[in-house]
């Protein structure tokens, strides 16, 4: 059996975590009757194996804005002049790099990027298309969607049962 392969506990623990990776290995194992050890043990290798990247802290917007920081979040949609690979790769590396940049993701068809983007305001969102769209003389066309409201945000990756 190859080292990356993954078994039944595997997808398991990979599905508790995404709902919920805030419990212990100890409250993990109890969970699925295996010992912590054989929890912490799994999670690590799946760690160590690049299949879950990390572990993070979901936050609310709108409770956020409800505490006094707002926040600006858009969806942009970047077409290229020139769609080279060196292009479309120093563009990516530049988007990636700004950590306004929540998402980056290269499609086809249509547009070459979509980016999710959270700011401050406004003039943080001025700041960020001078820093990485109006100042890439290959940025095309940009068309941004601001949201309005957060209906549902999810990032579960659906796992097949074993």
């Amino acid at each position: 059996m190859p080292d990356s392969y993954l078994d039944a506990l595997d997808l398991q623990i990979l599905s508790r975590l995404q709902h919920d990776a805030s419990p212990s290995h100890q409250a993990l194992g109890e969970a699925l009757q295996v010992s912590t050890a054989t929890a912490h043990r799994r999670v690590r290798r799946l760690q160590s194996l690049g299949v879950v990247e990390r572990l993070v802290a979901v936050l609310s917007p709108l409770r956020l804005a409800e505490a006094g920081v707002p926040l600006l979040q858009a969806l942009l949609e970047v077409t290229l002049d020139v769609q080279n690979h060196e292009r479309l790769d120093a563009f990516e590396a530049r988007a990636v790099a700004d950590a306004a940049v929540q998402q980056c993701w290269r499609v086809s068809p249509g547009p070459d990027f979509v980016l999710v983007v959270a700011v401050a305001d406004m003039d943080a969102y001025q700041a960020f298309t001078a820093r990485l769209l109006t100042a890439d003389a290959n940025v095309r066309n940009v068309r941004a969607f601001f949201a309005v409201k957060r209906a549902r945000f999810g990032s579960e990756l659906p796992l097949p049962a074993r």
